[in-house]
């Protein structure tokens, strides 16, 4: 296998117990294993949530700090890319794919180093797929890029 880009909907699944599943424990160990790369975002969205649900008694700081200290011992790259396409590729993919800069952040680097998306958020997973990325959902199903569907049609 090889590196993966993941959003953050997937590593909060590692932060949360109510949130976790088998799924999403394979691919905890595939990004353990293989690696992963993400835009610098990802910090803040992970950092943020994991905020928010301190605030809201979710969870306690030294449950924020555990966690974060758990995923920083990923094999996780940050692309150095990202701030220098953020007003023309990735503002561009946004409105075309009708997605957030947040998220057409996930989708650009996908896209750019042709590597699968691991992510929870449909309407990422739609655009990615519609751009023939690989995607790969918490359910664990690989979903077939289009040319990929079109060629297990043929055969």
């Amino acid at each position: 296998m090889s590196e993966v880009v993941i959003d953050s909907s997937i590593a909060l699944t590692w932060c949360f117990e109510d949130e976790a599943s088998s799924e999403t424990d394979a691919l905890f160990e595939r990004v353990r294993d293989d690696g992963a790369v993400v835009p610098a975002l990802w910090h803040l969205e992970l950092s943020n949530v994991l905020l928010q649900a301190e605030k809201r008694g979710r969870m306690t700081a030294s449950d924020v700090a555990m966690r974060l200290e758990l995923i920083a011992e990923l094999p996780i790259s940050v692309d150095q890319e990202t701030t220098a396409r953020a007003w023309r590729e990735v503002l561009t993919m946004a409105r075309t794919e009708r997605l957030t800069t947040y998220d057409a952040t996930y989708l650009e680097l996908a896209v750019r180093r042709g590597l699968p998306l691991l992510t929870k958020d449909n309407e990422l997973a739609e655009a990615a797929k519609r751009l023939g990325v690989v995607v790969l959902l918490s359910s664990g199903k690989k979903e077939l890029s289009p040319a990929n569907r079109r060629q297990s049609r043929e055969t």
